[in-house]
């Protein structure tokens, strides 16, 4: 059982990681973008806010995933 919990919390933890260096890669190229071409600023931000929450799915998948091997 111990080992399960291990698992888990080591699943959501790099999940949780990945997401975060994600994340700052999308925002860090949106406001390069944003910084050459102004004009676009209300097309980029919605790309970002949809790369963001696609991003943001993986921790949520992970901890599901965590859950899942706990009750095994």
């Amino acid at each position: 059982m111990s080992l399960g919990i291990i698992a888990a919390a080591i699943a959501t933890g790099l999940a949780a990681v990945g997401a975060g260096i994600g994340n700052g890669l999308v925002a860090s190229r949106t406001v390069e973008g944003i910084a050459r071409q102004p004009e676009l600023r209300g097309l980029l931000q919605t790309q970002m806010f949809i790369g963001i929450a696609l991003v943001e799915a993986l921790p949520i998948i992970a901890v599901v995933i965590g859950f899942l091997t706990l009750n095994r």
